[in-house]
């Protein structure tokens, strides 16, 4: 297995990154290129990355851990109804995340660590029971799709000329199996997106310090060996940034939060971190 090089750097068309190739990347919050925000005094703290937030015609933002109802070991903004959270909490949380996000109905998606991708299209009516998927796509306006994680990936993308967005849920096992590739492909085949227009973040997730597969053999294709090193840390950011840009997505519209969850379990959920936990949402809508 051979360690990142450290000249492996993506492209650049001048847009503003933060990259994992090459070396790992910081982790520290005071020094990502995410923005912070927050709504009121007490309530829900989440980031924004600004080469997705100075776009014109959508919303995201990658929510944290602070802000919400829940206790212990769900403080505060968990929005998982599985797990052992009060559901009264719960839905609490989820109604703060919503406002917090314009008001607009939140949509999720029965996440089962596969490849499937979940479609709404802007004319069909928007399915009341959520769909088992790992991803979901849309051209529908003012619809939040809701991403749930705890170490695993959120990735949200945005076609700004089609009109078109969509968020994935990319475990381990997803990663693998080229989930966030699979999205791009499926955002071609149902709006017409060509993927070098694409825009994509990669949210606050297990960082490629903390990444330890002692059993990467059998569990991770050889074909991303490389993107690991001698003490059997994986680096699945630039996993996942090198199936995005084979799908066609320009390297220098890949952003990449640098914030790892298991690092900072004072800000994110982290199931490594902290195993019983809740779960913080990744959100992006079209308006």
């Amino acid at each position: 297995m051979r360690p990142r090089r450290k000249d492996d750097k993506p492209g650049t068309d001048g847009t503003p990154q933060t990259t994992t190739r090459g070396n790992i990347v910081n982790t520290d919050t005071d020094r990502t290129q995410m923005q912070r925000n927050r709504a009121g005094e007490d309530g829900p703290v989440w980031f924004t990355h600004p080469g997705l937030g100075r776009m014109p015609g959508v919303r995201h933002g990658f929510f944290t851990r602070i802000g919400g109802v829940s206790p212990p070991p769900f403080a505060s903004l968990n929005i998982s109804r599985g797990g052992g959270d009060d559901p009264a909490c719960v839905r609490e949380n989820r109604l703060r995340v919503q406002a917090a996000m314009g008001n607009d109905r939140l949509f999720f998606i029965r996440q089962v660590h596969g490849t499937g991708v979940a479609v709404i299209r802007k004319n069909d009516p928007v399915p009341e029971e959520a769909p088992e998927a790992d991803a979901v796509i849309t051209n529908r306006r003012n619809l939040n799709l809701v991403i749930q994680t705890a170490d695993c990936q959120p990735v949200l993308l945005y076609d700004p000329k089609r009109r078109a967005a969509g968020a994935v849920h990319a475990g381990w096992r997803g990663s693998v199996a080229d989930i966030a590739g699979v999205t791009v492909g499926e955002m071609k085949r149902v709006f017409g997106t060509d993927p070098a227009d694409l825009a994509a973040c990669i949210g606050p997730s297990l960082g490629p310090r903390r990444a330890e597969f002692r059993n990467w053999r059998t569990e991770i294709p050889a074909r991303y060996h490389h993107c690991g090193n001698a003490e059997n840390l994986f680096d699945f950011w630039a996993i996942s940034q090198e199936q995005m840009e084979a799908a066609g997505v320009r390297a220098g519209r890949i952003f990449v939060s640098g914030l790892c969850t298991s690092c900072r379990t004072d800000l994110f959920f982290s199931y490594r971190g902290e195993h019983i936990t809740g779960r913080m949402a990744s959100v992006i809508a079209l308006i």
